[in-house]
Formats: structure tokens, C-alpha cells, sequence
């Protein structure tokens, strides 16, 4: 028999994982609106997202590049930001998720794979709200750094290190 406090943790862990796949399947609705703010919010104030090794180091980083004209004229040319299931692991107030997303934009009548991606989450409970601390993404092409990212987030581990090249280091 389940006592309690059991149902209880493992309640309060469903919720956190709910939460976080909710968070990290909003970026892409938000940045296809184009909605610089609402694809900020996502994130910590300090928190990261390094993609093919450009660093964006806040949350206003982030509503810059959404903001930005070369992501804005994505946006008006028909894109979406598709980011698959995330695999979650919470440990208290900190969390790990990886997913997969594609990219795809418009192309005449119909709608081309422009990028694959392995994307590497870290998150933190912050004022009772999850927020991303940091967010690496490589391109699914082969590299090792990108297997790398999906291989650390299944284990629930950190992000290792990589090279601007996706190399791990």
C-alpha cells in the first residue's frame, strides 16, 4: 500500500515534469508568433542558450534574437518550430529535459526540413516557476557534440561542454 507522503512526492514530481514539457513546447508557438516576450519569459533571467555555439547569455538576449529581423523575416516567410516530447528528470528544485526539434519552413506550396536539432535543457524552480538556465542545441548531422547532449539529458545529467564546432571538449 502507498502511504501519503509517497503520493504525495510522486505527485509533486507528475506536476513538475507536466510543467516543464508544457514550458519547453511553448518556445515554439512563441517564436513562430513571433512573440519575443512570451518566448523570453521561458527563461531565467541570467539564463543561457548557446545553438551552434552562438551565446546568448539572458533572458533579453533571447527576446533579442526573437525580436531580431532575420528571425522575424523567418517568421513571415511560414516557419515552425516543432520541438518533439521531452525526456524529463526533476531532483528537487532543479531539472534536465531533452528533446528533438525540427525547423521547417515554407518553400513555394509546401514545407521543407530546414534544421534537426538535439536540444539539451537545464532548468531551475524559481519563485515556484520553472524557468530554462541554460539551453545548448547542435545540429543531428552527425556530430558527436549533438549525440552528446541527447545521451547526458536521457542520464539526467548536465550538458557537457562543447566547441563551436559541436566538438566535445
Amino acid at each position: 500500500m502507498i502511504d501519503a507522503d509517497e503520493l504525495l512526492t510522486r505527485l509533486c514530481r507528475l506536476e513538475d515534469e507536466r510543467d516543464i514539457a508544457r514550458l519547453i513546447a511553448s518556445y515554439g508557438p512563441a517564436v513562430d508568433a513571433g512573440d519575443a516576450d512570451a518566448a523570453a519569459r521561458l527563461w531565467a533571467t541570467d539564463g543561457g542558450y548557446d545553438v551552434e555555439g552562438w551565446q546568448m547569455h539572458s533572458r533579453a538576449d533571447v527576446r533579442d534574437m526573437v525580436s531580431s529581423a532575420s528571425h522575424q523575416k523567418l517568421v513571415g516567410g511560414g516557419c515552425c518550430h516543432f520541438v518533439g516530447p521531452a525526456v524529463v528528470t526533476v531532483a528537487g528544485d532543479s531539472a534536465v529535459a531533452v528533446s528533438e526539434s525540427l525547423v521547417l519552413v515554407r518553400d513555394g506550396e509546401s514545407y521543407r526540413v530546414w534544421r534537426c536539432t538535439a536540444n539539451h535543457f537545464e532548468l531551475r524552480r524559481i519563485e515556484n516557476r520553472w524557468r530554462i538556465t541554460k539551453r545548448t542545441s547542435r545540429v543531428l548531422d552527425g556530430n558527436p557534440g549533438a549525440h552528446a547532449l541527447l545521451t547526458a539529458g536521457l542520464a539526467g545529467a548536465p550538458a557537457p561542454t562543447l566547441g563551436a564546432g559541436g566538438e566535445v571538449d
